[in-house]
């Protein structure tokens, strides 16, 4: 890995909110820490001589993203929040960009109040300049949309609330 390859897997964690990354290769550690307004402000490179590093499996590990802390809730988001509880949430089964529209001139995906079937597309997410649609896999009724169009999302992040009823 080279230094514009670090570079933009820096300027990547900054964007996508997550607070520490660990990448962990044959020959090198890399730890990437960012501070709550998403820029980065720590980063160590750790050189492992080859004799000194462990057998390793055949593949890298994977980058694993830790969650930002969420902020302490208002009494008024409580209550919200026992309403969201009838609500199922689709979450996003990969690191990327999330897209609400197939193009920039086509329509969007789903809009608040759509309702989706199971195996529906809901949004794209481009991981790697590749493009996977999202199934839905509940159907019923789109009652919040949690992400912002071309903002970044984590594995396992909640994108949309959907009523089954």
């Amino acid at each position: 890995m080279d230094i514009r390859e670090i570079q933009n897997l820096i300027k990547f964690v900054a964007k996508s909110g997550a607070t520490e990354v660990k990448l962990e290769m044959d020959d090198f550690k890399i730890t990437i820490k960012t501070a709550p307004d998403g820029e980065a402000t720590t980063t160590y490179v750790h050189q492992v001589p080859v004799s000194a590093a462990l057998p390793q499996a055949a593949a890298p590990q994977p980058v694993a993203p830790t969650a930002p802390a969420a902020p302490a809730a208002a009494p008024v988001a409580t209550e919200s929040a026992s309403d969201d509880s009838k609500y199922i949430t689709v979450k996003s089964p990969i690191i990327g960009t999330f897209y609400r529209k197939p193009a920039p001139d086509k329509p969007m995906f789903v809009e608040v109040g759509s309702t989706i079937s199971k195996g529906d597309v809901v949004c794209v997410i481009e991981a790697m300049k590749l493009f996977n649609e999202i199934e839905s896999e509940v159907s019923g009724k789109i009652v919040k949309v949690l992400v912002d169009d071309s903002s970044p999302v984590e594995f396992d992040q909640p994108l949309f609330l959907v009523d089954p009823s």
